[in-house]
């Protein structure tokens, strides 16, 4: 049965720090790509960072600089190291596992809220 769970989630103030975890079984996840979703109240789901199964990450324009994606194929996890947060990314961070050309596993997210 495959499992996405996150963790880390939580309420900051601005310029604040969280990292988030995604802890994955029930596949082989050193051969899929790794991704972090958000989605804001009202808001369509958006991507924030991919890192695929040979570790090169990839960023969102607003997340460059600020935010890091890293994964550990022994422990089967992959983090979101979040710096310097806005109260813009304010949402429901959700991480994805993906093995073109299969459906995408997705799990149900942790919420991150900046607010002073």
């Amino acid at each position: 049965q495959v499992q996405l769970v996150e963790s880390g989630g939580g309420s900051v103030q601005p310029g604040g720090s969280l990292r988030l975890s995604c802890a994955a079984s029930g596949f082989t996840f050193r051969d899929y790509e790794m991704s972090w979703y958000r989605q804001a109240p009202g808001k369509e789901r958006e991507l924030v960072a991919t890192i695929n199964h040979l570790g090169v990450p990839d960023y969102q324009e607003f997340a460059k600089g600020r935010f890091t994606i890293s994964r550990d194929n022994v422990q089967n996890t992959v983090d979101l190291e979040m710096n310097n947060l806005e109260p813009e990314d304010t949402a429901v961070y959700i991480c994805r596992a993906r093995f073109y050309p299969l459906s995408p596993y997705w799990g149900q997210g942790t919420q991150v809220t900046i607010s002073s």
